[in-house]
């Protein structure tokens, strides 16, 4: 009985690097939904800004979890991978812009106002979970 095959280890590795190259995709596509940089703001200790963007990653994977959990290929796991940053990033402009259209949500993260980041970063988590359970039918 062998608990560990060479072709498990591969398929760890690649899931393990898809996983994180779709992050980082994520990432990449959240940062075009703001006009300032993320990096330089977190950098300089805006909370808020880093609330607001690690938000939507935890809920990218979580959404990821549930992806590679119930795919049947790297493929498919992938594709379904891009579907939940697009649908994150759909929600966060629908929240911006259509929900919230008086008050800009961008400029109040970019100025620190820790609640807003946090209710983003709440946002992102639960848009996460949904998404998951989705994709878990």
């Amino acid at each position: 009985m062998g608990y560990f095959s060479l072709d498990s280890f591969f398929n760890f590795l690649l899931y393990t690097g898809t996983g994180l190259i779709l992050i980082l995709i994520g990432i990449v596509a959240f940062a075009f939904t703001t006009k300032f940089s993320e990096w330089n703001l977190i950098k300089e200790g805006n909370i808020a800004v880093a609330l607001k963007l690690w938000g939507k990653v935890i809920g990218l994977g979580i959404t990821l979890y549930t992806v590679w959990s119930s795919s049947v290929h790297i493929l498919d796991a992938f594709i379904w991978g891009l579907i939940g940053i697009a649908t994150q990033v759909v929600v966060y402009l629908i929240i911006e812009y259509v929900l919230t259209p008086k008050t800009s949500l961008e400029k109040k993260v970019e100025e620190g106002n820790t609640a807003v980041g946090f209710s983003l970063f709440a946002v992102g988590i639960t848009v996460g979970l949904i998404i998951a359970g989705s994709l878990s039918y």
